[in-house]
């Protein structure tokens, strides 16, 4: 029996009103794409409170959602048990880590969306968890996955300074104005994992009424790191995204996004 760990129980509580105020994510329509030409079901690790799993089963695709943070699922329970009986009869949730779970099937998508992977900093954790999501491709699957294109100018500049990212009222307090700071605070060239912290202030008119904190580490990747994770873990590219608008993976890139199908396949 995996357990829940008590990660994340700060960013959970913001997490969706963070992410609807940022307009420029265009990851879930293509993840969506996906489930719909895969014609499920489908695999999600790291589902988080939902953002995509739910779009996605909306959308008639049954779909299981797989996490650690126990914070981020009862969030998506919550949000499940609101959703019309059409959509909510097309959810499953696990509870499980990504470098060691395995469930009793197999599917025609995988899917990682929105960068667990960077959560992976350790190249034994990283490999382990793509075999994983291998080891759950069903024969003529695939496994989608992405990881922002590291900006390696600027890898350096800023630690230390906090960097507003979003603003939102929260519907349950609508006289409350909840903003999202970055701030990164150390870099490990060597290793490949940036430490940062991401602050919650949340004010009444010019009042500050709250602060919430929460530090958490991200690998970042270079393309030959992860073709030769792939070839450790028995997987090799079908197709390769700059963009979610499918551009070209090249030095214009701002994502390294990833279509794998396992080598046995």
């Amino acid at each position: 029996m995996l357990t829940l760990v008590d990660s994340y129980s700060v960013s959970a509580k913001h997490y969706d009103g963070a992410y609807a105020s940022m307009k420029n994510l265009t990851d879930a329509p293509f993840y969506i794409e996906l489930a719909k030409q895969s014609g499920g079901p489908v695999l999600e690790i790291g589902c988080g409170t939902g953002r995509v799993l739910l779009p996605t089963a909306r959308a008639g695709i049954e779909i299981h959602g797989m996490d650690n943070s126990g914070p981020m699922l009862e969030v998506l329970k919550e949000k499940i048990a609101r959703e019309a009986p059409a959509a909510r009869d097309k959810v499953t949730l696990h509870a499980g880590d990504m470098r060691e779970f395995r469930l009793n099937c197999k599917f025609p998508l995988v899917t990682i969306p929105f960068r667990p992977m960077q959560h992976m900093c350790t190249v034994p954790d990283q490999l382990r968890a793509l075999s994983t999501a291998a080891a759950h491709v069903a024969d003529g699957g695939v496994l989608a996955f992405d990881v922002y294109y590291p900006k390696f100018d600027r890898l350096l500049h800023g630690i230390g300074e906090e960097i507003l990212e979003a603003e939102w009222q929260p519907p349950a307090t609508p006289d409350i104005v909840v903003r999202r700071y970055f701030r990164k605070e150390a870099v490990d060239k060597i290793n490949q994992v940036s430490t940062l912290t991401f602050v919650f202030r949340s004010y009444r008119g010019d009042q500050l009424v709250q602060e919430e904190n929460e530090t958490l580490k991200m690998s970042f990747y270079t393309y030959p790191h992860l073709r030769a994770l792939f070839s450790l873990a028995g997987l090799e590219p079908v197709v390769e995204y700059g963009s979610f608008a499918k551009a070209p993976l090249d030095n214009d890139a701002q994502e390294m996004i990833f279509i794998l199908r396992p080598l046995h396949a």
